[in-house]
């Protein structure tokens, strides 16, 4: 079984979020999606189970997704779910540049292989950062945040 490991701290899971896992599900029979549960360096997350809540629920009509808590190293995520892969969203050059050293440590460190998909360009500029900031300034942000089916 072919299985792969999406992490983040999705707070907010975003149209970008949900771009990626719709574009890795053909690639594997299992795609687990690791929410980072609460991180004492972003005290004001949203809590893990609400994150972990919502995103589950986007994916309750899918049985390949699966949604579980993820603290730690992605190649140790991935390697007690069973994958041999972990799956991670590239807006930019500085996202690539910071990714292709963790892809080389988790295969180096993890025997886990990273696969990269570039985002797509009208969803570029949408990152949960800025929608964080867009929020808190009153900007009604749902355009960017995925619907249940």
């Amino acid at each position: 079984m072919r299985t792969g490991v999406f992490v983040g701290t999705f707070d907010p899971f975003t149209i970008g979020h949900d771009s990626i896992v719709r574009r890795a599900l053909p690639l594997f029979d299992r795609l687990v999606i690791g929410v980072v549960g609460d991180n004492v360096n972003k005290p004001n997350m949203t809590p893990a189970a609400r994150r972990l809540e919502a995103i589950a629920r986007l994916y309750s009509r899918q049985p390949a997704v699966e949604v579980k808590p993820f603290f730690g190293l992605a190649m140790d995520f991935a390697r007690q779910e069973g994958a041999q892969f972990i799956v991670k969203g590239v807006r930019s050059v500085a996202d690539f540049e910071y990714e292709q050293w963790q892809a080389d440590f988790n295969r180096q460190l993890g025997g886990v292989e990273t696969i990269l998909l570039y985002t797509e360009p009208e969803l570029a500029s949408v990152s949960s950062s800025a929608l964080r900031e867009l929020s808190h300034f009153g900007v009604d942000v749902s355009r960017f945040l995925p619907q249940p089916e």
